[in-house]
């Protein structure tokens, strides 16, 4: 596969620890492994954010949303496929992420976005990435890049280029959680 070079300087700061600012499906996010705990710190740090409340990640597809959940709940598959607007689940067992990546009861919070830019970022990361908004905790969501105060994108060691903002109505995700039971809870719409 030949990546364009947003894509390979992305990859490099991804795979060196570092910390990106990105477009994502819904919002600008702060990105970075999500199988890195270090990392995850940074982004913690950035945000001033307190690390109990967990990080939402990306994942490319089923596949590799399969290989950090425990258990794929049929709810979880039928709800991705039907649901076309950005979605994020909150899948009750996760593994092989870090801790400080996850709720206190063990779950993860994960969206399988259609952005372009994010997926080819994902295919060729072939890891989860994190997708927290760009923004200090509490404070508003940065719906353009222009709204990202400048002191965030100065902590960051990278910023996607601005091109890739393809949204047409940024919001956040819808976020559900499935519980062990199958039961479905909104937890933000």
């Amino acid at each position: 596969m030949s990546l364009n070079s947003d894509i390979k300087e992305a990859l490099d700061v991804l795979n060196n620890g570092g910390t990106i600012l990105y477009p994502t499906d819904t919002i600008w996010g702060i990105g970075c492994d999500a199988t890195n705990g270090k990392a995850i710190e940074r982004v913690y740090h950035i945000k001033e954010r307190m690390q109990e409340k967990s990080l939402i990640i990306l994942v490319k597809d089923m596949d590799m949303l399969r290989k950090y959940v425990k258990e794929v709940p049929e709810t979880a598959e039928e709800l991705i496929a039907s649901i076309k607007e950005p979605l994020t689940i909150i899948y009750p067992e996760a593994r092989k992420l870090p801790g400080n990546l996850l709720a206190s009861d063990g779950s993860i919070a994960i969206r399988i976005p259609s952005h372009e830019f994010c997926q080819e970022l994902l295919e060729a990361f072939g890891k989860p990435i994190t997708s927290t908004s760009a923004n200090v905790s509490g404070a508003a969501n940065p719906f353009s890049f222009s709204s990202v105060v400048q002191p965030l994108k100065d902590a960051v060691d990278h910023i996607v280029p601005v091109r890739y903002q393809t949204l047409s109505r940024p919001k956040p995700s819808t976020i559900v959680k499935i519980n062990p039971n199958g039961e479905i809870r909104v937890i933000r719409n």
